[in-house]
């Protein structure tokens, strides 16, 4: 990823952008073959003019000076059809450009290790996904070929110019190097400026996305004041930030202009005195060049413009080639497929930290039988989620070796690993869609009926037929219009559908109401029969009906055994925390 904020423009960058422009190669030159004549139809307007003036008008020439006029008309008309074309080409090429870098961002984005996201304002990588491969797209149809094109017209003017009177010609060229110098630090300062541009729109959308999300937490504990004015000083950063690429074309487009202006004065003043004295300049080579300065000039503010176009879209392109260009996937070299898991599971010797040098779990070692349910209890921070993670390859551990079937998990494919472990958490992520889609995460093999059945089997389908719609209810952004035990029923069934071969509960019912925990208890007994199950005990039903009880402190394994087992252990920590919190769990049943 280029870090070169000072550098003009570059080229090292510009070039892997273009290499996404390779499979539109055919449109890409037909823009390009657009952008050509509409400079030469722009440029041919004027010299058609030129001619008009000096043959035919001022020779009272009336049927020549008609044609000429039909001639510039048929020049305008296919101005206007070459132009019509290179935009729409030039924006149809961009948005497939940008729509293929996108996916492949989306796709890389998905294959990410949780650790990453861990440390990723949303917010951010949001602004990368949709703002910035806007600003990508820009390049293409607001940047590249206009300044292409723009540069073909100076080019051509440049060269009628100096073939109708290079005397004339001098007077024009005479003021380019101060237009030249001007815009050369004009881009120079908004690339500088731009990039601030887009890091302060990533903290606004990552500000405004958070709160928003957290509108709750905002509201209950009355942080408004506090968090409108931390808004303010977000939105006071990205004003100055603009404000700063506002100032510097206030100040390069009068120059710009003024440039023009007096270029043509000095046009008409010493054009008009050679004509006058008769000289071998003639009137029409005078409006020829006040229009053709005009078409020499505008194009270099319009190129300094759309160069501001290109940067944007090239600091763009460098945030969003730097995220494709980050390492960090879950290495998937596994070769085995994980089909019909019997459900043995061995830790052995298991280090790991979520962080370099802080260390979650110490060593845990423990089976578990195919069949089994196990229960993992202990204090918050004690490492039992970690666990389930580490299964489930969402993050590496640092030593050691986790099997199923005796098989190391590094050795499966990661997709059909994950794709036999079911896993319902505490807190249940629920998409804007409907419930049935929210069931089988549209998995076509996976229909309505198995469904409809499967929630039947664990008594939950009179539950959903209860809302409007049934199965065809939309729950909303993150469940919101479900209860949060509805949302662990829809959860719970969203396992079971997937006719998983280990069951994962993390804290499952730690939430739920009486009915909801009745009916999770009832698919509980359902679901984890014939299958490996591992619980994340917050129940003391649970915990009473596992085969085998983890329990974890510090990132240990401190005691395991039965409900029984454990609470002969005289002093035992599992008994203590039976005392302290399952006890008065039970009275109050």
């Amino acid at each position: 990823m280029s870090t070169n904020k000072g550098t003009a423009f570059d080229f090292g960058l510009f070039k892997r952008l273009m290499k996404h422009a390779r499979p539109y190669r055919l449109t890409f030159y037909s823009v390009a073959l657009t952008a050509v004549l509409v400079s030469l139809f722009s440029v041919a307007r004027p010299y058609l003019l030129k001619i008009t003036v000096d043959d035919y008008i001022q020779h009272k020439d009336y049927e020549g000076m008609l044609f000429y006029i039909a001639l510039m008309l048929i020049m305008l008309i296919c101005g206007v059809i070459s132009q019509l074309s290179f935009i729409y080409y030039a924006n149809w090429l961009g948005q497939s450009v940008i729509k293929d870098i996108r996916i492949k961002l989306f796709r890389h984005m998905l294959g990410f290790k949780m650790k990453y996201y861990d440390n990723s304002s949303i917010g951010i990588l949001v602004t990368r996904a949709v703002n910035d491969m806007q600003r990508i797209g820009e390049i293409f149809s607001q940047g590249l070929f206009m300044i292409v094109s723009d540069l073909l017209q100076m080019f051509v003017v440049a060269g009628v110019m100096l073939f109708t009177s290079w005397k004339l010609s001098l007077i024009v060229f005479a003021i380019l190097p101060l237009i030249l110098y001007a815009t050369r630090l004009f881009q120079k300062a908004m690339k500088v400026a731009f990039t601030e541009v887009r890091a302060q729109v990533a903290n606004l959308n990552s500000f405004v996305q958070e709160r928003i999300s957290g509108m709750k937490i905002v509201q209950l504990y009355t942080r408004e004041k506090i968090e409108y004015e931390k808004f303010g000083e977000i939105n006071e950063k990205h004003k100055t930030a603009w404000l700063k690429t506002v100032w510097y074309n206030s100040i390069f487009f009068p120059v710009a202009e003024l440039a023009s202006s007096i270029t043509i004065g000095l046009v008409v003043w010493y054009g008009g005195l050679r004509t006058i004295a008769g000289d071998d300049i003639e009137l029409g080579s005078v409006f020829m060049f006040i229009e053709m300065s005009q078409m020499l000039f505008r194009p270099l503010r319009q190129i300094a413009d759309k160069f501001n176009t290109l940067q944007m879209g090239m600091v763009a392109a460098n945030r969003v080639f730097g995220i494709l260009d980050t390492e960090s996937s879950i290495e998937d070299k596994g070769t085995v497929m994980a089909n019909n898991l019997r459900g043995d599971i061995h830790f052995k010797d298991v280090h790991f930290g979520y962080l370099k040098d802080e260390e979650v779990l110490h060593g845990i070692s423990f089976d578990v039988k195919s069949g089994q349910t196990i229960a993992i209890v202990g204090a918050t921070g004690a490492g039992k989620s970690t666990i389930i993670n580490l299964l489930n390859r969402f993050y590496e551990i640092n030593s050691g070796e986790i099997k199923i079937d005796q098989v190391n998990i590094n050795d499966y494919t990661l997709a059909s690993l994950r794709g036999r472990i079911a896993v319902v958490l505490q807190d249940v992520f629920l998409f804007a869609d409907t419930i049935f889609h929210n069931i089988n995460l549209k998995n076509p093999e996976i229909t309505e009926e198995q469904v409809h059945e499967a929630a039947k089997g664990i008594g939950i389908h009179d539950f959903i037929m209860s809302l409007p719609g049934g199965y065809n209810y939309n729950v909303k952004e993150r469940g919101t219009m479900l209860s949060s035990g509805q949302r662990q029923l829809i959860a719970f069934l969203r396992a079971y559908v997937s006719n998983p071969d280990i069951l994962v509960l993390d804290e499952a019912t730690s939430s739920v109401d009486s009915h909801s925990e009745q009916l999770i208890q009832t698919a509980t007994e359902k679901i984890t029969e014939g299958r490996t199950s591992i619980v994340i005990a917050h129940r003391l039903a649970t915990i009473k009906k596992a085969d085998k009880i983890l329990v974890m402190d510090a990132g240990e394994v401190v005691e395991s055994g039965t409900h029984r087992e454990l609470l002969q252990k005289e002093g035992g920590y599992y008994k203590n925390l039976y005392e302290v919190q399952f006890m008065a769990e039970e009275e109050t049943i």
